[in-house]
C-alpha cells in the first residue's frame, strides 16, 4: 500500500493510476501536484529511467510536495509554473513531450484553510484569492473595480450563480461606502442579498459559496488556462501518451468534455472514458472531496 502525503488525500487515486497507467520509464507530468498525492502515486510506478515533472502555481505547496516526495527513486523536477506555461515548463529543464499529464482542477485544503489567502469565507481575513503569487489583481480589486454588470457576469457565467444581478448590486452599492478587503465583509453582503441567513438550518450551502468561487476563478484567470492546457496538450504528448484531467464543476467539465470530443473527431485523441468517472461510495464517504470530481482521460493517436 502507498503512504498518502501528510495532510493530503488524492482522489480517484485507483482510477488515475489505471487510466493513466504509468510504466516505469515513462516522463510525468502533475500539472498541479499541490500536496503531492497523485504525483506519489506515480513515483510508485517510476524508477530510475523515469522522470517525474511537478508543476504549481503556488510555492508553498510546491515545497510541501517536495518534502512529500523526498526518497523517491526517479528523477523528480518541481517547477514553480501554471499548466498554461506547460511547453516553456518542459522547455526549462530540456524536455518538449511526455508519456503521461495530469491537471486535478481542484483548490487545496491548505489554500482553504489558510485565512490569510482569502480563500474561504470559513475564516475572516483580506480578501485575496490569488493562487500565485506573481498575480497582480486580487479578488478585492475585482469587487470593487468591476462595473455591476461585469461582476455578474463573472458570477453567473463561472458559478452559475442565479442571483448574480442581485448579489452584484448589492456589492456596488456597499463598495460606495467603503471598500470591500474582507471576506468575512463580502459573504455578509451577499448572504444579504440573498435574504439568506447562513446559519440557518435551511441553507444547505453557504450562500456565498458560488460568489466566493466564481471570484476565485476569475482572479486566477482558471478557464482561460485549462483552455490553453488543453490546446497545448496534443503537441506535448507521445504517440499513446495519456492525458487525464479532474475537474470539480460543471463549468470546468463542459470545457474539458468538449476539448476531447473535438479532438477525437479530428483523429487526435482516442477518449478512453465514455462518461466521467466517479468516485465509488466508499471514497465517498472517507473523503468527501471526492463527491464532486470528475475525471476524463484520453490517450494520443499517432501522428500521420
Amino acid at each position: 500500500m502507498v503512504d498518502k502525503p501528510i495532510g493530503h488525500t488524492p482522489v480517484l487515486p485507483r482510477e488515475v493510476c489505471e487510466l493513466l497507467a504509468v510504466q516505469s520509464s515513462d516522463t510525468v507530468v502533475d500539472a498541479t501536484v499541490g500536496l503531492g498525492g497523485h504525483a506519489r502515486l506515480f513515483a510508485e510506478n517510476l524508477d530510475r529511467r523515469g522522470t517525474l515533472i511537478c508543476l504549481d502555481v503556488d510555492p508553498a505547496n510546491l515545497e510541501r510536495a517536495r518534502a512529500n516526495l523526498a526518497g523517491r527513486s526517479c528523477r523528480i523536477e518541481f517547477i514553480h509554473a501554471n499548466f498554461a506555461e506547460l511547453p516553456k515548463a518542459l522547455g526549462s529543464i530540456g524536455l518538449d513531450r511526455v508519456d503521461v499529464l495530469l491537471a486535478d482542477l481542484g483548490v487545496s485544503s491548505t489554500q482553504l484553510d489558510d485565512g490569510a489567502r482569502g480563500f474561504s469565507f470559513m475564516h475572516d481575513g483580506p480578501l485575496d484569492m490569488r493562487m500565485d503569487p506573481r498575480l497582480m489583481v486580487t479578488a478585492a480589486d475585482m469587487v470593487n473595480r468591476m462595473k455591476e454588470r461585469d461582476l455578474a457576469d463573472v458570477l453567473f457565467y463561472n458559478a452559475q450563480e442565479m442571483r448574480s444581478r442581485r448579489i452584484s448590486k448589492l456589492i456596488c452599492n456597499e463598495r460606495r461606502n467603503s471598500r470591500i478587503t474582507t471576506t468575512g465583509r463580502l459573504a455578509e453582503i451577499v448572504a444579504r442579498a440573498q435574504g439568506i441567513n447562513p446559519s440557518s438550518h435551511k441553507a444547505k450551502i453557504h450562500p456565498a459559496t458560488r460568489t466566493f468561487m466564481a471570484l476565485r476563478m476569475a482572479v486566477n484567470e482558471e478557464i482561460p488556462n485549462l483552455e490553453r492546457l488543453l490546446q497545448d496538450a496534443p503537441a506535448v504528448l507521445k504517440p499513446a501518451g495519456r492525458f487525464g484531467v479532474i475537474a470539480f464543476h460543471s463549468v470546468e467539465d463542459k470545457v474539458v468534455k468538449l476539448d476531447f470530443r473535438k479532438r477525437k473527431s479530428e483523429i487526435v485523441y482516442n477518449v478512453l472514458t465514455k462518461k466521467p468517472v466517479t468516485a465509488d461510495d466508499e471514497e465517498r464517504r472517507a473523503n468527501p472531496r471526492s463527491r464532486s470530481a470528475k475525471l476524463r482521460v484520453a490517450r494520443r493517436l499517432p501522428t500521420e
